[in-house]
């Protein structure tokens, strides 16, 4: 999709199921070379992102669309907690401080505690992800 140029909008990755959401996360971590050619530098601090969260039902599904919201379709910004702490140190599209402006987090946010298929609590990972973007001194904007 990436060398024919049809990976040229957002949500593509919506109507897979969680493997599916698994193997779009491992695809857009290793085409992330590809994709930032030609745009090496990270965009400035300061700028507001926006996450669209109508497909985030899930902790993997939250990491293809903040992928998106700042690297475009098909884009990288970890795929566990550990990686988007490192990703938040800069070179991977993005230096803090910076505002990400999550829409429709509702949906994420009233669905009833679930496990990810490593066991993990969503609610729980969702709390540890937003103590990290604080310390990196983003500010999420729930909406």
């Amino acid at each position: 999709m990436h060398r024919t140029g049809h990976l040229n909008r957002k949500g593509l990755w919506g109507a897979l199921d969680a493997e599916g959401r698994k193997a779009w996360l491992s695809f857009a971590l290793w085409s992330r070379d590809y994709q930032r050619r030609g745009h090496p530098a990270d965009a400035a601090p300061g700028q507001v992102f926006t996450l669209d969260g109508r497909q985030v039902v899930d902790v993997d599904s939250f990491y293809c669309a903040l992928g998106e919201a700042i690297n475009g379709p098909g884009g990288y910004f970890g795929w566990n907690l550990s990686a988007v702490d490192d990703c938040l140190r800069g070179r991977f599209g993005a230096s803090p401080p910076f505002t990400l402006q999550w829409l429709h987090s509702d949906i994420a946010t009233s669905e009833p505690v679930s496990h990810d298929a490593a066991g993990g609590d969503t609610a729980t990972d969702l709390q540890v992800l937003l103590e990290i973007f604080a310390d990196h001194g983003i500010d999420v904007l729930m909406r």
